[in-house]
This record gives C-alpha cells, sequence and structure tokens, in this order.
C-alpha cells in the first residue's frame, strides 16, 4: 500500500478519467473505484450484513424504497450516511488492491478514497491527491453530463432527490478540503478552465517524483 498513488476528492471532478489517462501514459494499472463498488463491493455488502452494515442498509433501502433513501432523508443524513459507508468501503478497496498482480504500479481513484482514510497509508503527501470542483463546475456538471444530471433511482420527486443529492454531494466536497488541510495533502480546486489534458498535466506534476519510478 506504501506505493499506490491516490486520487481523491469529490464527485464529478474529473478523477476517473484523470486516472485512466495517467494508467496509459506511464503504465500504471487503474483502480476505479466506482467500478469495482458496483460488481464487486455491493454484493460484499449484501452477502455479510454484520461486517458491512451501513453499505447493507443503504442497498436494501435503495431497492425497496428509493424516496425514503433519496427524497424523505435529509441532504445531512445522507452524508452521515456516507461517511459510514466510505469506511466499510475502504476495506473492500484494500482487500482489492491487495489482490491486484499486474505487476504495474498502481494508481487508484474515486470519491470514497478520503484524505483521512489514506494518509495512514502514504510514504509521502506527494502520493496523494484530491480534486475538488467549484460550486459553480459542479452545477455545470449537473446540467451537461448525463449521470450526474439525476439521481439512478425510480423516485416520486426526482428534482427534490436530485437536489439532496447534490447538497450531500457539497458537504461532502468541503469535508474534504477541511481533511486534506489537516493531513497535510493537496487539494486541486476543479473550475472547467483546463481541459482534462491539462488538468491531467497538473496531477502528473504533483506525482512526478513516483511517475519516474514506474518508467
Amino acid at each position: 500500500m506504501s506505493t499506490v498513488l491516490w486520487i481523491g476528492g469529490a464527485q464529478w471532478a474529473g478523477k476517473s478519467t484523470v486516472a485512466w489517462l495517467l494508467s496509459r501514459r506511464h503504465g500504471l494499472t487503474a483502480y476505479h473505484y466506482d467500478f469495482h463498488d458496483s460488481r464487486g463491493h455491493a454484493d460484499r455488502a449484501l452477502a455479510h450484513a454484520s461486517r458491512y452494515p451501513y453499505r447493507h442498509a443503504w442497498q436494501v433501502l435503495g431497492a425497496h424504497d428509493p424516496d425514503r433513501a433519496w427524497v424523505r432523508l435529509t441532504p445531512a443524513e445522507l452524508a452521515e450516511n456516507s461517511r459510514h459507508s466510505f469506511v466499510e468501503r475502504f476495506g473492500m478497496v484494500l482487500d482489492d488492491l491487495r489482490g491486484l498482480s499486474s505487476g504495474r504500479p498502481l494508481i487508484a481513484e474515486g470519491w470514497g478514497l478520503r484524505p483521512e482514510l489514506v494518509a495512514p497509508l502514504l510514504a509521502s503527501p506527494r502520493q496523494a491527491v484530491f480534486l475538488v470542483p467549484t460550486e459553480t463546475f459542479r452545477q455545470r456538471q449537473s446540467r451537461e453530463l448525463p449521470r450526474a444530471g439525476r439521481v439512478a433511482a425510480n423516485v416520486s420527486d426526482p428534482e427534490r432527490a436530485q437536489a439532496n443529492r447534490l447538497e450531500r454531494d457539497r458537504l461532502l466536497a468541503d469535508e474534504v478540503v477541511e481533511s486534506a488541510r489537516q493531513h497535510g495533502l493537496r487539494v486541486i480546486e476543479v473550475d472547467g478552465s483546463l481541459s482534462v489534458g491539462g488538468l491531467t498535466d497538473v496531477v502528473a506534476n504533483h506525482f512526478e517524483e513516483w511517475l519516474a519510478v514506474s518508467r
């Protein structure tokens, strides 16, 4: 774990694309948090409710009562559920990363890779960076990015569900910034002024000494 590069942060900031581009440029193995969650973590949480109580409860709730999951809960309650889920899922992430045997350096990205979770594993603060969109860019993404524009659930009030989701994301993004500051880790504010390639260059420069080892 002491050699993994980490890209955490908030929703819709370009983490997945940046990690993928870096993996292509530098011969890294990219680990995508959401990809593994939807294909493996969800099944593990359903099968082991006692080990992953928050993740298990959220999946059951989302499947059987999406209104309670997205419409009737407040953004603060949604954020609290996410915090507990992040901790449970991080254990799954570490299991996944230990199981990868590509022979190449690893770069892991995802919004659940929170500063307080990643920091104890780092040999250097230069191994982690956190991408956080400005509020203006977050709102732009919600208008222009199809998967960001609505809650992917059949709810009675889609507008309220989306508003709750956006406010939850804002609360969690603010916490990333504060947690990264407390742990001495870098935050890059994403406002849309850079191209994806330009943002990738900024992140690559931050990881420069570690990427040099992978060449």
